[in-house]
């Protein structure tokens, strides 16, 4: 089959990582790209989910206090104002 010669611009950080990894499958880039295209023209979708990255270690702990704080809120003490807030620190 004849192939085209198709250009694409991306990080260079990105490429020198994805070239690494490729070459551990023994692929090249433009291999890897072009079984990324088949699968995606075979199933009629991008071949993975695309999602939001998840929330951090940190940013997941804060999340579980804020819904363990909103089921028991008597546990925990409320303020009127910031300024109130401020006092007690």
């Amino acid at each position: 089959m004849a192939k085209v010669s198709t250009n694409i611009s991306i990080d260079p950080v990105l490429k020198e990582n994805s070239v690494a990894l490729f070459e551990q499958f023994g692929l090249d880039l433009s291999t890897a790209i072009t079984l990324f295209l088949q699968q995606s023209v075979r199933e009629q979708r991008i071949p993975f989910e695309i999602r939001l990255e998840m929330p951090n270690a940190t940013t997941k702990a804060a999340l579980a206090e804020f819904e363990e704080m909103k089921k028991n809120k008597e546990k925990y003490k409320r303020h009127a104002s910031f300024a109130e807030i401020l006092e007690e620190v």
